[in-house]
């Protein structure tokens, strides 16, 4: 039997007006690196594609003179990516390994998840991919003030960029870190000059990580950064990252329905949930991501290490307490199993 068509990943750059989004869609479109990509911007003058256009190749896609293929978003993000994808069979556009979106300013990036997994013909071509959040260090704090979205934007990132760094001072700086840290303290987070010089590495594979190495897991879930100063907390609400650690083995049955049933109750005050599990009578990792009401298929990776067969999860919340989840999870654990109480350790 041959193995299935491998899923695009579909990777997704937000950022308020004026964080870098046009810089970097500029620097993605003219790279070479980029040039089997298909790439969804909101406006194509927004982005200056004259001196890079070879021609237009099919309704609201043009190609450049990287190889890339360029589509304006109309209507639905949904009808926009079957679209893409029925020109891509058709024949109508050069074939593609990869797409990139660009959302709004104001636009939550969590459901894009779910408009991919939902519908029925784009589950089968299409995957979630890298969510790269852009961070306006001079106007964070005013935008985290005035639209909320913002704390999803970072919630939901992979990986961060801080723009403008040099149009503030350190102690700014350190404010807009303190935010970040609070909100997302796993994300990667990418220097400056990112936004100029895009390569092939900005994305990676996103959180699709089947036959990576458990080093590279691990660096998928991130550093756990210093705990913010408690003064950057106050400025957050109810926002909070927290980690959950495991002894044991996990039973994958039991954890499943209560991290099903706990989605299903709460998925819109979970903004973010990833990590990696020691499941019984499973000999390597398994992998679980999730944003909001969606959860993606679990994958494996390599053996553990020797040393280290420790189960992590890292939830972003809204509203909903660290206490609440890990009373929830052991309660329902003690329930139904000997299952080990997890330790947890607090962003």
């Amino acid at each position: 039997m041959n193995d299935p068509t491998p899923l695009l990943p579909v990777h997704v750059i937000s950022g308020f007006l004026g964080s870098g989004k046009t810089t970097l869609l500029k620097s993605v479109l003219a790279s070479e690196d980029f040039g089997d990509s298909a790439v969804l911007i909101n406006e194509f003058g927004d982005v200056g594609l004259d001196n890079r256009l070879l021609g237009e190749i099919a309704e609201d896609a043009v190609l450049l003179s990287s190889g890339c293929v360029c589509c304006t978003i109309r209507g639905e993000l949904s009808e926009a990516l079957r679209r893409l994808m029925s020109q891509r069979q058709d024949g109508k556009i050069p074939p593609f390994k990869r797409i990139i979106l660009e959302t709004t300013g104001l636009a939550d990036p969590g459901p894009i998840a779910s408009t991919i997994t939902a519908d029925p013909m784009l589950r089968h071509h299409l995957r979630p991919g890298t969510n790269l959040t852009l961070v306006d260090a001079l106007n964070a704090t005013d935008s985290r003030k005035l639209q909320p979205v913002w704390e999803s934007q970072i919630a939901v990132a992979d990986k961060l960029v801080i723009s403008k760094v040099d149009l503030v001072d350190q102690a700014q700086l350190n404010e807009v870190q303190s935010l970040i840290d609070t909100i997302n303290p796993a994300a990667q987070q990418l220097g400056q000059e990112a936004l100029q010089q895009a390569s092939d590495e900005l994305f990676g594979s996103g959180p699709h990580i089947d036959h990576y190495s458990y080093s590279e897991v691990k660096t998928w879930l991130g550093p756990w950064r210093k705990p913010p100063e408690p003064e950057a907390v106050n400025h957050l609400g109810d926002v909070q990252s927290f980690r959950l650690c495991f002894d044991g083995e996990v039973d994958w049955t039991c954890f499943g329905i209560w991290l099903s049933m706990l989605l299903n109750r709460h998925g819109s005050q979970i903004m973010r949930v990833k990590g990696v599990l020691h499941v019984k009578d499973d000999t390597r990792p398994v992998i679980i991501h999730g944003v909001q009401h969606t959860i993606h298929p679990p994958e494996h990776v390599s053996d553990w290490p020797k040393n280290d067969r420790i189960s992590e999860l890292i939830f972003i919340t809204h509203g909903i307490t660290a206490k609440r989840v890990t009373d929830s999870l052991e309660t329902f654990m003690k329930a139904v199993s000997n299952h080990p109480s997890p330790r947890i350790f607090h962003a």
